[in-house]
């Protein structure tokens, strides 16, 4: 059996698939690695050393893996870019993050022109683009006559994600660089995947169907690959298409979040039933909260491959398989070996205990970080080696976390907290919703009052009829205070493909000129 790690796996093992394209070309691993290699060998021509940062703005396909594994063999820092982001967003990361290279698809080749203009520290010998940029070279051009065999000296490099943040300009998690093997490194990363009882090799197939610009969505396809697992690529998802997939490929593992639990189980159930899905073993969920119908009905159909963690990009994190989660419904599980949650009271700056809610708070255990140009931000999210992206919840007696919202989320109405995503999980359970967005309004008297804004199923009107339905459904179903007290209909709401919902984009406007109470 090969030992861990793509590029020693890929030595010893070059024929076995280790991918397969969104367009359906298998790639062997040799051939990945020998393309990594030449990439390796382009950036290091460039004058590109350990530490630098190459930056990317390329969707799901071979280019992203290659420039993935050539940087990071070499010590530098991998920046992928939000593909749907605009010009001025590209140009602040690509310039925040200090990248040396920059690398983009013709796809998105509008909004990275305009980042072009804006983008000051980087030489046009240093951009490349997959298809054609003007201002850009072509990619093929970085690996143009490059050897294909491993460069000399390789250093393990690491991504540098970039939080969206709940305020301000994003920031870049960073990590020191040590002088350590790629293969060893990538090896100690696979440890995550064996917490959800994934092993190497095993005939194990992992689906990537959301964007690899995810933090989480790249560090597990990166250590499929890294396991020796064939991984296969979807550039757009689609509920019916991932199930295909599922049955073709006979797919074992995923990295999936709620929103594709809900389409999913909107497909029509001769639709569900066409495709065999009992391969699957562990399709794990995070990322945004799961209604608990949604959840129940993913167990029923999936049964103990939907497994559950709460992480973030610093890190993290808890997980519940779905046994435990039958017993602590709403549950986001315990703290995961090496990891520890706790609860802070953010009056009296003190660690609370069970069934008190808090300031959710967790190690920061071995991996360390700091945002990256931002010591006030680093500063101000620890304490005692705890480190909070902002969740608000409880641990129970057992130690089960609960989460209840992001604090920036939640609604404060005479004085009395209530819960966006609770009332969300709600709203979804109604089959003409196909998606939710409820958050916080000024109110003169209340501080803030319930906004709903309402996606509606496929065919079904946005009107005032629609509208009285859901006043309706609710009278039952939540308290009074809990209501929505007005709903907007959009045609889509504002996500992107991995589910993050853009809640600002609807909420800012209502708060112009005004202070939040929260």
């Amino acid at each position: 059996m090969p030992e861990l790690g793509f590029w020693r796996i890929a030595r010893t093992h070059p024929d076995y698939v280790a991918v397969v394209t969104p367009e359906g070309e298998e790639v062997r691993a040799g051939d990945l690695l020998a393309r990594a290699n030449q990439v390796s060998h382009g950036l290091r021509s460039l004058g590109l050393i350990k530490g630098d940062t190459v930056a990317c703005d390329l969707p799901n396909g071979l280019p992203f893996l290659e420039l993935y594994f050539g940087a990071l063999q070499i010590g530098c820092y991998f920046t992928p870019i939000n593909y749907h982001l605009v010009g001025p967003e590209i140009a602040y990361i690509v310039n925040d993050s200090d990248a040396k290279v920059f690398v983009a698809d013709a796809r998105f080749a509008d909004e990275v022109s305009k980042a072009l203009t804006e983008i000051n520290n980087i030489p046009s010998t240093h951009l490349f683009s997959v298809g054609a940029i003007e201002g850009m070279r072509p990619f093929d051009e970085l690996v143009a006559g490059q050897p294909t065999t491993a460069p000399s000296d390789r250093v393990a490099g690491l991504p540098m994600h970039y939080t969206s943040g709940t305020t301000g300009k994003p920031k870049g998690v960073k990590r020191a660089i040590f002088d350590m093997d790629p293969d060893e490194l990538a090896a100690l990363y696979t440890g995550y995947q064996s917490l959800f009882g994934i092993q190497p090799f095993d005939d194990n197939v992992h689906i990537t169907g959301s964007p690899l610009y995810h933090t989480a969505v790249l560090l597990w396809t990166a250590n499929s690959l890294h396991m020796g697992h064939k991984v296969v690529l979807m550039d757009r998802w689609t509920p019916e298409g991932m199930l295909q997939l599922i049955e073709r490929h006979k797919v074992t593992t995923s990295h999936m979040v709620p929103t594709q639990f809900h389409r999913l189980l909107a497909l029509p159930e001769e639709v569900r039933n066409r495709y065999d899905c009992s391969s699957t073993r562990c399709m794990v969920h995070a990322a945004a909260p799961c209604p608990p119908d949604i959840k129940r009905r993913m167990i029923d159909w999936w049964g103990d491959a939907v497994m559950e963690y709460y992480a973030a990009t610093e890190g993290g994190g808890t997980i519940i398989t779905a046994k435990e989660w039958l017993e602590k419904p709403g549950s986001v599980g315990k703290a995961w070996p090496g990891s520890e949650i706790r609860i802070l009271d953010d009056e009296t700056g003190e660690w609370v205990g069970p069934n008190v809610e808090g300031t959710v708070y967790m190690s920061l255990a071995l991996a360390d970080f700091e945002y990256k140009g931002d010591e006030k931000k680093t500063r101000d999210n620890r304490k005692d080696g705890f480190f909070t992206v902002g969740d608000w919840g409880y641990l129970d007696e057992d130690g089960y976390l609960f989460l209840k919202d992001r604090k920036s989320d939640m609604i404060i109405s005479g004085g009395v907290n209530i819960y966006p995503a609770e009332i969300e999980s709600v709203l979804l359970t109604f089959p003409k919703i196909a998606d939710v967005a409820v958050f916080g309004i000024p109110h003169e008297d209340w501080g803030e009052e319930i906004k709903a804004v309402v996606q509606p199923a496929e065919g079904v009107e946005g009107d005032d009829a629609l509208r009285e339905e859901i006043f309706a459904f609710c009278e039952d179903k939540l308290a009074k205070f809990k209501r929505p007290k007005s709903i907007d209909f959009m045609a889509e709401l504002p996500r992107d493909p991995n589910g993050k919902l853009y809640k600002r984009k609807l909420r800012d406007p209502y708060w112009e000129g005004r202070d939040r109470k929260i």
